[in-house]
């Protein structure tokens, strides 16, 4: 049987690319795909508790799972090569489209794969790093990070309506009740009102 898994980490993702990889690489190698797994999920899931689980335990000798690269399988460098490790002692054989792998039951196979692994790991480990170097210098530097407490974004669901919100001001209508008419609570309407000094505006009039 040949098999192909197909993993995305967002809704907001697809699948189609990795299906499409996966469809010309077989047929460069003249393969006919038996049964396709999709699903959505994290790869910090374990595969147990994933579709990929169930799959791994089914699969048997000379079987073939295809993937699109071998990150698709897990995150971690021990999840990737407890994986590997299951499908070689079945005598399972895997393929990975972008890495042009072809890993099976021999010591070149789990060389190469030990050694894709580790790098992946300390590549994801090195980036989360300096990341937080980063944002550790910038803040040492005095730079606030992320918005500014009590500041609204540029854009919030009143933009635009101040000159709504100014009218009923000054019609005395009251924070609570403007609230009610923009479908925002009533802190928002007073931020707004703050920030873009609706009330000094009222005053003037």
């Amino acid at each position: 049987m040949i098999y192909a898994y197909v993993r995305i980490s967002k809704d907001k993702q697809t699948t189609e690319n990795q299906r499409f990889e996966i469809l010309k690489f077989a047929d460069e190698k003249r393969l006919q795909i038996d049964e396709w797994v999709d699903e959505t999920v994290t790869g910090v899931k374990k595969a147990r508790l994933r579709k990929l689980g169930p799959l791994l335990e089914r699969m048997t000798a000379n079987d073939i799972l295809i993937v699109s690269e071998i990150s698709r399988l897990g995150r971690s460098l021990m999840e990737v090569m407890s994986i590997l490790y299951q499908l070689m002692e079945k005598d399972v054989k895997v393929f990975t489209v972008k890495e042009r792998y072809e890993l099976g039951n021999n010591i070149n196979s789990k060389v190469l794969a030990f050694a894709f692994s580790l790098s992946a790991e300390i590549e994801r480990s090195m980036i989360s790093s300096r990341t937080k170097e980063a944002l550790t210098r910038k803040k040492s530097e005095g730079t606030q990070l992320g918005r500014p407490r009590g500041r609204l974004s540029t854009v919030t669901k009143l933009t635009g309506k101040e000159d709504a919100i100014l009218e009923l001001l000054r019609k005395k209508v009251s924070c609570s009740a403007i609230a009610r008419i923009m479908g925002v609570n009533r802190a928002t309407i007073r931020n707004f009102i703050t920030s873009r000094k609706l009330d000094q505006k009222v005053a003037r009039t």
